[in-house]
């Protein structure tokens, strides 16, 4: 005769309405169902599966959760575009900083809608993303997206003579990605079991190519710029690497000038919501502390005493915003501003066009061709891993090899050569490192 279970015992294991069922299968897997808010303000019955009742549990306590809050599941058996909706509108916009998110959902609207938005997401296939990529790859943007039509003088297909404007490597590449992080998150809500577009493979896309100033183009451009309010930022672009964002976004209370050093704790940009805005810096790594040339520390004291001048001139006009570099005024400059003043000293330098950002990329060439260390210069841009600032910065370090196998095959054909009988051998300038 078997004893009845404690009626206390099977209260414990009674979950309320609304709760969903929790129960173990034939297969030893815990299998845990109930309703949540569906797309079109419906509900329906969804299942989810753990190792442990605690762990099938936790995982139906989470939908339930996104439900209350009134965010609907995606249904796999709907469309790519359904989801990709869902995504950027309840997860993405939570996670991305406002101008990435902006840019991934110009990607979905521009590409992955009209490419795979009608594919359904349960019956997605690496030859479907495959294909899609092969096809973006090879036609030409201004047929496909019906740029042509809407030109006022028509050319490229509508008058037999395509362009054939298509899309570098680069952008396909960042495209892909933006599919990948989407369904990745269809994978971990249990949506989809595998990221099919993690199975194509791209292809690694050349980095895109900058030309930095040499040691003699940053001193010119340099002695332009001295006489510009400007000129204590250029200087510092040029010995520090700060990105735009991070120059216009330091304030006086960053700057140690007795110490030496500068803080970069955030970055000026401007966004669709909020307009011209301080944000947090790029990565985690790139909120830093830096240490400041002389040079820049002149040039800084100097603007200072500058700024106060022209706060005593503005009067009750000046808008005190704490920014180290503003406008006559005192407010924050634009980067699109700083980008026209930068153009105009080039021109007044007779040096090539460039961008502001390839003063970045001149400070770390500059850095490499003296021998600073790889590890440094990655300290000083505030790149998040070491493989960052050695990709980027490739083409420089092979010259220095050259440079280094250089010396060491002259040391290998003449080991007397500038030496005499007994003399210990020179330590070379440029090890091999």
């Amino acid at each position: 005769m078997t004893t009845a279970r404690p009626a206390s015992s099977r209260r414990s294991r009674t979950r309320a309405n609304g709760d969903g069922t929790v129960y173990q299968r034939k297969d030893s897997r815990w299998e845990a169902a109930g309703y949540v808010l569906a797309p079109g303000n419906t509900r329906k019955r969804i299942r989810v599966y753990g190792t442990t009742r605690k762990e099938a549990l936790a995982k139906l306590t989470e939908k339930l959760a996104n439900s209350n809050r009134g965010l609907p599941a995606p249904s796999a058996q709907g469309g790519l575009a359904a989801y990709l909706t869902y995504w950027l509108q309840n997860v993405a916009v939570h996670q991305l900083r406002e101008n990435t998110h902006t840019r991934y959902t110009a990607v979905a609207r521009l590409y992955l809608i009209p490419g795979l938005g009608k594919k359904k997401l349960a019956k997605l296939t690496a030859k479907d993303v495959r294909t899609w990529l092969n096809r973006l790859r090879t036609t030409c943007q201004c047929c496909t997206r019906g740029l042509d039509t809407a030109r006022d003088q028509p050319r490229c297909c509508t008058v037999g003579k395509c362009c054939s404007k298509r899309l570098s490597p680069l952008t396909l590449a960042y495209v892909h990605s933006v599919l990948k992080s989407a369904l990745e998150h269809a994978v971990r809500e249990e949506e989809i079991p595998r990221n099919v577009a993690r199975n194509v493979r791209t292809g690694t896309p050349r980095p895109r190519r900058f030309e930095p100033l040499t040691a003699e183009e940053a001193r010119q451009f340099l002695a332009v710029a001295r006489g510009h309010r400007l000129h204590a930022l250029f200087e510092l672009a040029l010995h520090t690497g700060l990105r735009k964002g991070e120059l216009l976004g330091l304030r006086w209370e960053d700057l140690d000038l007795a110490g030496g050093t500068a803080s970069i704790r955030r970055t000026l940009q401007r966004t669709n919501s909020s307009g011209l805005t301080t944000l947090p810096t790029k990565t985690q790594s790139s909120e830093r502390r830096i240490a400041l040339a002389t040079e820049c520390l002149h040039s800084l004291e100097q603007h200072h005493e500058r700024q106060r001048q022209e706060g005593e001139a503005s009067g009750t006009g000046w808008k005190a915003s704490g920014y180290v570099f503003t406008r006559p005024d005192g407010s924050p400059i634009e980067g699109a501003t700083l980008t026209r003043h930068f153009n105009t000293l080039l021109r007044r330098a007779r040096l090539r066009r460039i961008r502001f950002h390839d003063l970045r990329h001149s400070a770390a060439t500059l850095l490499l061709e003296q021998g600073v260390e790889l590890v440094v210069i990655k300290e000083l841009l505030g790149h998040a891993h070491i493989g960052v600032t050695a990709s980027v910065y490739a083409h420089v370090r092979l010259r220095l090899q050259r440079d280094a196998i250089d010396l060491l095959g002259n040391a290998l054909r003449n080991p007397t050569a500038g030496r005499e009988d007994g003399d210990e051998p020179p330590h070379w300038a440029a090890p091999v490192r």
